[in-house]
């Protein structure tokens, strides 16, 4: 399979995670284990998709000792890398794991509007047909259209796969991106409105449609997730297992949905092993491995619904 996918994070860390028995606050805590791995959701679809046998290429900005850390590591797995690197240190996220989940996320370096310029640059010198993945937070140091700005300055036949919430997602859907991700609560967040049906979900999606989408999927959880396009409103069954790793599920659907649309071109089939993947993340402790997720595809059931 030839080099098309290209995911961007614009604002990557090391994720130092700590499992404790209890942590208590304003005593030593001690680990019983401790991990470093790359953070970042464009770096965890590269991630994925690196070990379900799809090249891709991850870019964005990164910059200290802390953004050599997170190039080595993925470059060690296999996976190529082309960041900018820019002043100030790739941030450290720490993840405590104890009876409750606590998390410190630094905000990470300023980024100069040089270096977003170079990244447009980048961008647009791809080759036509490629896949390219925009996932995550854009520091405030930017603004909130950079994406769109990534996606006006691109108009040689690339696809773009959108991952972001707010005012960053709303300003890229006039550019037509290919697929968008939200799941239910940034749905929620974006319409300021509360959802209690799979009905008010499939409504909400389809305004992602009308505001200029091509697909949409709403991932629900375990309650699985729809694919929406003008065409289609399909529901998907979630596979049934313990979540022991809800980080990294979202963007594990992306890689699962891109590794199969770029093979076979059917988007039923590709939101098919994009929910399997986003489920085998969820029950592992780390990102999900392809045997994981083909384990999995049976219990993904679609079926076709239709609001009036």
């Amino acid at each position: 399979m030839n080099l098309v996918i290209y995911t961007v994070t614009f604002n990557p860390s090391i994720d130092y995670i700590v499992q404790l028995d209890n942590f208590k606050i304003g005593n030593l805590n001690k680990p019983i284990e401790d991990y470093k791995f790359p953070g970042g959701k464009g770096i965890n679809v590269s991630r994925v998709l690196n070990n379900l046998g799809v090249k891709s290429k991850a870019l964005g900005f990164i910059g200290g000792f802390t953004g050599k850390y997170v190039v080595d590591f993925l470059e060690d797995e296999g996976v190529a890398t082309d960041f900018i690197v820019v002043d100030g240190d790739t941030r450290i996220n720490v993840k405590i794991k104890s009876k409750e989940e606590t998390e410190i996320n630094a905000p990470g370096p300023e980024i100069k509007e040089k270096y977003l310029l170079k990244l447009i640059n980048k961008i647009h010198s791809l080759q036509a047909d490629s896949f390219i993945v925009l996932a995550g937070n854009v520091q405030s140091s930017l603004p909130s259209n950079a994406y769109g700005q990534i996606m006006k300055s691109s108009k040689n036949n690339k696809d773009f796969i959108i991952d972001a919430v707010g005012q960053v997602l709303l300003e890229s859907l006039q550019y037509k991106p290919l697929l968008v991700k939200p799941n239910k609560e940034e749905l929620e967040d974006l319409f300021q409105v509360k959802i209690d049906s799979l009905e008010e979900a499939v409504f909400y999606g389809k305004k992602l449609l009308t505001l200029g989408a091509q697909n949409v999927i709403v991932s629900l959880g375990k309650e699985g997730a729809l694919l929406l396009n003008n065409e289609m409103e399909c529901y998907a069954s979630a596979p049934v297992g313990k979540a022991v790793n809800t980080v990294g599920a979202g963007d594990s659907l992306i890689a699962g949905f891109l590794r199969k649309y770029v093979e076979v071109k059917n988007i039923l089939e590709a939101f098919r092993y994009g929910v399997a993947a986003g489920s085998a993340t969820a029950f592992s402790m780390d990102l999900c491995k392809k045997n994981e997720v083909e384990k999995l595809l049976s219990q993904v059931k679609l079926k076709e619904i239709k609001y009036n």
